[in-house]
């Protein structure tokens, strides 16, 4: 526009002290754009080629800065640069390629100015650019079908759940065909989540790809076996051959061979966590990231890529079994957390499936109880409905137990309304067993209130004998019957 500006006013006869006045410019540089741009047009005629010239006579005129030569920078200095980058070369090769102790380019500098040298840092960071440049590596795009590949991967986020910041992390998978991505939100990334994810991922698309690809995780790779040989997890292993696909382990450091899922990592976390960040449970979390997934859906095509996706398979069980004995408190210990069976199973071997997010007990096949998976060192599920047999024949062990402290609306209606009646607090549970933990408070708190009328009579002092006596007998005849299949198991 200057130079536009410039000799519009130069064909009006405008004089160079006149533009210059009306433009800012000085006379000088007034004067070489009008001869510029005349002997430009004159050069068309001749010239050989004629796109070039006429280029040149619409563009201000160059300084031609080629024959220059750096007034500071010396053959000395560079080859002190060369020098520390050769080094910092080693230090990738030993380190790997996704070490952060590279030194930046004010490092560098600095380095140079420590041996002695006189130079600014901005010379250093061009010529740090151009010798990395060099050797820069180029990339083939790539194009996929639809159903071929799925890429996974793992990504950090930082919430705040119930009042607490921790890092959670994302499971992301992503078919860089339809441009689909989903993630599945965990507290770690151990191996019983890095299968569920994919469980849950195929169950809800209705198939698995071709092939997943992957980079050299834990969960991938088991060990490496000489430069290139990697022997895969065997859990992996079988889980690609129930669902169908082939595993494709990318080369180390090459987070470019799975660039849609690596990109799709910082995109979840960016569009879902950036402004919503506090949730009361890790629960609430997972719901509100489900939301935000299926709004974001709408742009990919992935209802196109079913239809070419391997054959629909049932659930793969991925749960980690184990057989436990249950302890004297019967509880089972599952890592470094303890969960609650029925009493009646103490010192018995029981099976334990532990999936991320639920634990499931079995005596033989028969399911005895679950529980939600607990969280941090010593963390205990109790459930008071497990210790009904034992705490009718102990029932002073009830006001301080920790099944009783587990739930504290139970606790509460205890204090409140049974304080020196346990007997009767447990034989209200033992009848509202198996009913919703709100009702059953509801119906402790009921209890509690007829027996406020009943204890004023003055015939409760016998009617509680005798009901005392009952439960008493009912009691024994129950390990009669306990002590009985114990020795016919036998």
């Amino acid at each position: 526009m200057d130079m536009h500006t410039i000799i519009t006013l130069k064909k009006k006869g405008t004089s160079n002290r006149d533009v210059a006045r009306q433009t800012g410019f000085d006379r000088k540089t007034v004067a070489r754009y009008w001869a510029h741009y005349q002997d430009s047009l004159i050069g068309i005629e001749g010239a050989q080629d004629v796109r070039a010239a006429q280029d040149e006579a619409v563009s201000p005129p160059r300084y031609d800065a080629s024959g220059r030569s750096p007034r500071k920078y010396t053959e000395e200095m560079d080859r002190a640069l060369d020098k520390i980058l050769v080094a910092e070369e080693q230090k990738r090769e030993r380190l790997g390629a996704g070490n952060k102790q590279m030194r930046t380019c004010a490092q560098i500098h600095r380095e140079l100015v420590s041996q002695g040298f006189d130079i600014g840092q901005t010379t250093i960071t061009k010529r740090v650019a151009q010798k990395r440049r060099a050797s820069r590596e180029a990339f083939i795009a790539q194009h996929y079908d639809y159903g071929q590949r799925l890429e996974y991967d793992f990504g950090e986020v930082r919430l705040e759940i119930g009042g607490t910041v921790g890092t959670y992390y994302l499971a992301v998978l992503a078919s860089p065909a339809s441009k689909f991505r989903w993630a599945y939100l965990y507290r770690n990334q151990k191996k019983d989540v890095f299968l569920d994810s994919h469980v849950r991922f195929f169950e809800m698309t209705g198939g698995a790809w071709g092939e997943v690809v992957y980079d050299n995780m834990r969960n991938v790779v088991t060990r490496f076996i000489g430069r290139n040989e990697r022997e895969l997890n065997a859990d992996l292993v079988k889980m690609s051959l129930y669902y169908g696909f082939d595993v494709n382990v990318t080369s180390c450091f090459a987070g470019n061979e799975k660039g849609f899922v690596e990109s799709s990592v910082k995109a979840l976390r960016r569009e879902v966590f950036a402004t919503e960040y506090r949730f009361a449970t890790l629960e609430d979390a997972g719901i509100y990231l489900e939301a935000t997934l299926v709004a974001l859906a709408v742009a990919s095509t992935i209802e196109e890529e079913k239809p070419h996706l391997q054959a629909y398979r049932p659930p793969l069980e991925v749960a980690r079994v184990t057989e436990n004995t249950v302890d004297k408190y019967s509880f089972v210990r599952i890592g470094n957390n303890f969960y609650s069976v029925p009493d009646y199973l103490v010192g018995r071997k029981v099976t334990v499936k532990a999936y991320p997010s639920e634990i499931v007990v079995y005596s033989g096949l028969e399911k005895v109880c679950e529980h939600k998976r607990r969280v941090g060192p010593g963390a205990m599920s109790v459930d008071i409905f497990h210790y009904l047999d034992t705490l009718a024949r102990k029932p002073g062990a009830l006001s301080r137990s920790a099944a009783l402290r587990q739930s504290s609306a139970l606790k509460a209606v205890f204090d409140e309304g049974f304080t020196g009646r346990a007997r009767e607090f447990i034989e209200c549970l033992r009848e509202n067993k198996g009913r919703p933990l709100d009702e059953v408070v509801c119906a402790c708190k009921a209890r509690a209130a007829d027996t406020t009328s009943f204890t004023s009579s003055p015939e409760h002092g016998i009617a509680s004998n005798v009901l005392a006596h009952s439960r008493r007998q009912l009691g024994a005849i129950s390990d009669a019957f306990l002590r009985r299949g114990e020795r016919v198991a036998s």
